[in-house]
């Protein structure tokens, strides 16, 4: 087993170019989320620039080092923590995934469906052939709301609320400070939580998560 298999997380130092993260910057200024405090769902249908990052060779390729399978993307969303969108996140797992349709499979589900898309729960197989691809704009340190982890909590399955709470109380968490240019590689159901900044200002994050799964025929990912 891999350090990052045992982990579920690792820190990848100034991945992104300068000159990327700048023309993504310039793309999303004056954006403010207002409603969206939970982040903006589907970013790359919202902005051409995160669709064609989304999308990028290089990002495909790196999250296909951690899948099995060919890369696609599931779902992305943009975060940012401001003074007036600073909010704490309980410990939790990311359990659900988007699809274009909802059809009965065997395991899967429950559904919902959000910004008109749908979300549902998959096998646990599905997820452990998933990785999320946190794209830091800006930095995100002890002052400005960095996410907190629990290592190697993905091997522990799925939780319901309760579990999730007994686990996290018994378990030590890691700081996930991360700078700008970096990219934080995680499991989604690694138990996570996002802290409150102390002096919020913009802490921008485009979350991208891959999938090496191969859906039935007549299914994409949304």
């Amino acid at each position: 087993m891999s350090a990052f298999d045992y982990q579920g997380y690792e820190l990848l130092s100034g991945l992104l170019p300068r000159d990327a993260v700048q023309k993504l910057r310039d793309d999303l200024s004056g954006l403010t989320l207002g409603k969206h405090k939970g982040g903006l769902r589907n970013a790359e249908k919202k902005f051409p620039l995160i669709h064609e990052l989304a999308q990028a060779p290089e990002l495909r390729r790196l999250a296909e080092s951690y899948l099995t399978g060919i890369a696609s993307v599931v779902r992305v969303i943009l975060f940012d923590k401001t003074p007036d969108n600073n909010w704490r996140v309980s410990w939790h797992q990311d359990q659900t995934v988007t699809l274009s349709d909802k059809v009965e499979l065997e395991d899967w589900g429950p559904w919902s469906r959000k910004d008109g898309v749908y979300h549902v729960q998959p096998p646990i197989e599905v997820l452990d052939n998933m990785v999320s691809l946190r794209l830091h704009l800006d930095p995100a340190d002890h002052d400005n709301g960095r996410l907190r982890v629990i290592p190697s909590s993905h091997n522990a399955g799925l939780l319901n609320a309760e579990q999730i709470q007994q686990y996290a109380e018994s378990h030590p968490a890691e700081d996930c400070v991360a700078e700008t240019g970096d990219v934080l590689v995680m499991r989604p159901h690694l138990l996570h939580r996002s802290c409150k900044a102390s002096h919020p200002k913009a802490r921008r994050i485009i979350h991208i998560e891959y999938s090496g799964y191969q859906l039935p025929s007549g299914l994409s990912w949304a």
